[in-house]
């Protein structure tokens, strides 16, 4: 049982980071898109993000994680993605 949980957790643990290096771009705007004047700081990348807006996406990360891994999840308790269904699926004979 405790395995399993940690498998579980590792697996979300994953599953967040890489939706979270899929939002990163979302929504992220220079000094210029923003209609800041690009020498108001020096030494400032142009291509620097105005507001990052972290907190925002990572907790758009945790809920689209939350749906992902529950789907999932739900998928391999009904027996609809087992790895025997995903080797046949991508083809690699056993």
């Amino acid at each position: 049982m405790i395995s399993q949980i940690g498998s579980l957790l590792a697996i979300y643990f994953v599953l967040w980071w890489v939706v979270l290096f899929v939002a990163l771009p979302f929504g992220v705007r220079n000094r210029a898109e923003a209609g800041h004047s690009s020498d108001e700081i020096d030494g400032t990348d142009p291509g620097a993000p105005v507001a990052a807006l972290m907190v925002r996406k990572a907790l758009w990360t945790t809920l689209i994680s939350a749906v992902i891994f529950a789907v999932a999840l739900y998928a391999y308790r009904a027996g609809w993605l087992g790895i025997d269904r995903i080797v046949k699926l991508m083809g690699i004979p056993l």
